[in-house]
């Protein structure tokens, strides 16, 4: 088994392309190899391999048959983008000035892992990302 990208589930297409194409194009210098509002699905990529893919969950909710589902109460988060950088402040900072929200400060995990340092952020639409190094 091979996993291929990561593919996120968002509620605020608009808010999360717009958020990820100006993050991406930050921290990697890449622009988005399409965006498609009117099927609510976006994705980058990076010498030719998918960095991320944004797909609306209406669209996906459509697709599996599941949109007359009553909506979900609020909870706990069930999910979270993993980036490894090579500098977490500088990525933290640079996801920051593009609207995500500190939520733990960058620090080192060695609990964790040898040498592992991390950050956590909310984006705009309310994904959770652990950005870390090693």
């Amino acid at each position: 088994m091979d996993a291929l990208y990561p593919r996120l589930l968002v509620e605020d297409f608009d808010t999360a392309a717009h958020f990820w194409t100006e993050a991406l194009r930050d921290l990697l210098g890449i622009e988005p190899v399409k965006v498609i509002p009117a099927a609510g699905y976006a994705n980058w990529d990076l010498d030719d391999e998918a960095v991320l893919v944004l797909y609306a969950r209406k669209a996906i909710a459509q697709v599996i048959g599941t949109e007359n589902l009553p909506p979900a109460v609020p909870a706990q988060d069930v999910a979270m983008l993993v980036l490894r950088v090579d500098n977490v402040e500088e990525a933290a900072s640079c996801l920051s000035r593009h609207g995500a929200s500190v939520l733990a400060k960058p620090q080192d995990r060695p609990e964790w892992g040898a040498n592992l340092r991390t950050a956590h952020v909310r984006t705009p639409d309310g994904t959770l990302v652990e950005l870390q190094s090693y």
